[in-house]
């Protein structure tokens, strides 16, 4: 029986005062059962054996009997809350800290006393207050600084492995101190060993050290600006940059690197995501081609793929040289790529928040360039125009793509609605055609309606105005309502909330819950996939592939009878199944074939405002060289 278990161990540690081997044993019985069991550790503190194992770690002169004394303290809080609330007293913190400053005590002792002052602070925002009160912050501060050495860091001896053991648990104490929930007044006190993370970082790439570090760093700017510009000025910010290059580079060779990448990553996110403008300091170490890189490792989990594109988005949220560098790095084409073939809604919704990031581009872009233009020679003014030129194309393309995603979506609405009235109809008639058409599985209308639930494509249209481009980025809801949901460590600090556990030192979690409008998955259809793939990826394709797949899909939907009694009358445009056309021909064949369908009378409209545009905006850039000139 686990209580009279307890009460016999108490019993024995009151007995065995002389015989400190005998006490060290009774006490690593009692934590391995109080250890995780909320109950047994409940039941321990209300027969004494709290305050008792308390007393014993202050009073006894035996160095094996503290430290099992204080590793017991600290199992049996961080067991239970009510153990914490009792133990969390300024008197308590106090011995800790002569533990930790007396030259007797050995490493193991002190490692001890720290890892009783993190359950203490953890979830616990009495335990934060009393750390900082009591000054026992501020010697944690002291042993971060002077407990490891970068010169004689060797692990495989034993000192110095206790040593790093010592200067890690410090590190998650300080975690805890300022995180879950978040303290900025102790934020605002450990920011002042920021030099020396930062001197660590330059001199070690070590995993060992850098996640440490990156997670002390991460919580500690979190929310704050005050901290984050401090960061930015003791030249935090360029380190992780460098440290984000060098792991780049020897990921090529090492998966753990590319791992590591990924938590300087989330590190880096946390010191902008609250303030993006800093993010022109990594414009210089191009930051944002590197993230692409990383992106395309085939070995990143998906929660690892969301916080590399939310620091692109926060990179290139006010920042227009990112934006051009993620345009340049054929960042938009690998965003769309992963709209259309993820099925995670939040990394749906993160690159949503890059793409509306670069879409003031297409207005500011070419006229920042014919600017600049102005003072280069005639080489450099050849090279600028060939590029703005480059990307203004591109950005047409994706207005072309996204028109086309809207028409067919609007049409293929329709398609179900006459769908659904054409078997109405038919019911009517002929009851056994109708079960047929349940039953059959080849049925077209069955077919479609399992398209529609298996296949799911993002709708990147706004439904309000019918527009084809997603909201703009400047649309002051929006952007606050993305600037304030895509914080990383907001949710990180969410989910900590909902555990007893303190925050592990080796990971900064930067998952998050996005809130957008801009993406509708309600409306889902196989063509967006297909276009989207024909226009990014596959641009060497004859154009009639496509108009091929869209007759083969109305041919897929198409099952009436009266369909072959009109085959004469039909639009030449899908009748005209594997003949080679481009696009000037297959359109000139279109408009002269009386019987169009209405696909392709959309096709012929959507074609004819789009040449419309070129006409306007050819115009307009010819009144504005004029202009110049």
């Amino acid at each position: 029986d686990m209580k009279t278990d307890l009460n016999l161990l108490l019993e024995c540690l009151k007995y065995q005062m002389d015989c400190p081997v005998s006490q060290k044993e009774a006490l690593i019985t009692i934590y391995s059962i109080c250890q995780q069991n909320s109950e047994a550790s409940e039941y321990f503190r209300e027969i004494g054996g709290l305050m008792f194992i308390n007393d014993l770690a202050k009073s006894s002169v035996h160095c094996i009997v503290k430290e099992a004394a204080l590793f017991t303290l600290g199992v049996i809080i961080e067991s239970n809350v009510y153990c914490q609330q009792t133990l969390c007293t300024s008197a308590l913190f106090e011995d800790l800290i002569l533990f930790l400053i007396n030259k007797d005590s050995g490493v193991n002792l002190k490692r001890m006393s720290v890892y009783v002052i993190l359950v203490l602070v953890s979830n616990n925002s009495n335990g934060q207050t009393y750390v900082r009160d009591t000054g026992c912050i501020g010697l944690l501060l002291q042993l971060f600084r002077t407990t490891l050495s970068a010169s004689k860091m060797n692990l495989s001896d034993e000192n110095a492995n206790q040593c790093y053991q010592l200067w890690s648990s410090v590190c998650s104490t300080l975690c805890a101190c300022v995180n879950n929930p978040q303290n900025e007044d102790n934020q605002n006190i450990c920011c002042s060993v920021f030099p020396y993370a930062k001197e660590w970082l330059e001199s070690c790439t070590e995993p060992g050290i850098v996640r440490p570090i990156c997670s002390f760093v991460g919580l500690t700017v979190a929310n704050n600006s005050y901290v984050q510009k401090y960061f930015v000025s003791v030249g935090g910010l360029d380190t992780l940059a460098k440290v984000l290059i060098k792991l780049m580079h020897d990921s090529c060779m090492s998966h753990s690197s590319t791992k590591l990448a990924v938590v300087v990553t989330k590190t880096l996110d946390a010191c902008i995501a609250n303030d993006s403008a800093v993010g022109v300091v990594l414009t210089k170490y191009h930051t944002v081609s590197e993230l692409l890189k990383l992106l395309s490792n085939d070995t990143l989990d998906t929660g690892e793929k969301i916080s590399i594109i939310l620091t692109i988005g926060h990179c290139t949220e006010v920042c227009e040289e990112n934006q051009c560098e993620l345009l340049q790095n054929n960042g938009l084409p690998l965003m769309i790529q992963v709209l259309t073939e993820s099925q995670d809604e939040e990394l749906i919704k993160a690159a949503t928040f890059v793409l509306q990031n670069c879409k003031q581009m297409t207005e500011q872009l070419s006229l920042k360039i014919n600017g600049n233009s102005l003072n280069m020679n005639n080489a450099e003014e050849l090279d600028t125009q060939v590029r703005k030129r480059s990307l203004q194309d591109y950005w047409k393309k994706a207005k072309e793509i996204l028109h086309r995603i809207n028409l067919i979506e609007k049409e293929h609405d329709e398609e179900r609605v006459q769908g659904r009235v054409f078997v109405d109809r038919s019911s009517e008639d002929n009851t056994e055609a109708s079960k047929y058409h349940e039953a059959n599985p080849a049925d077209p209308k069955t077919y479609i309606e399992r398209t529609h639930k298996e296949v799911h494509c993002p709708q990147l249209t706004s439904k309000s105005d019918n527009q084809v481009l997603p909201p703009s980025v400047n649309s002051s809801p929006l952007k606050n309502e993305i600037v304030n949901t895509l914080n990383p460590v907001n949710a990180s600090t969410r989910q900590s909330e909902q555990s007893n556990i303190p925050c592990s030192v080796n990971e900064l979690r930067t998952d998050s819950v996005f809130q957008s409008h801009s993406i509708n998955k309600k409306t889902t259809c196989v063509q967006n996939q297909s276009i989207l793939q024909w226009i990014f990826f596959l641009p060497n394709l004859d154009q009639h592939l496509f108009y091929s797949d869209i007759t083969r899909e109305e041919k897929s939907t198409s099952a009436t009878s009266a369909s072959h009694k009109m085959a004469d009358l039909r639009c030449i445009g899908c009748t005209a199944v594997g003949l080679s056309f481009n696009s000037k021909t297959f359109t000139k064949m279109l408009q002269s074939c009386p019987y169009q369908c209405d696909r392709h009378k959309v096709i012929l409209e959507a074609e004819e405002r789009y040449k419309k545009e070129l006409r306007k905006s050819a115009v307009c850039n010819n009144n504005r060289y004029a202009t110049y000139e």
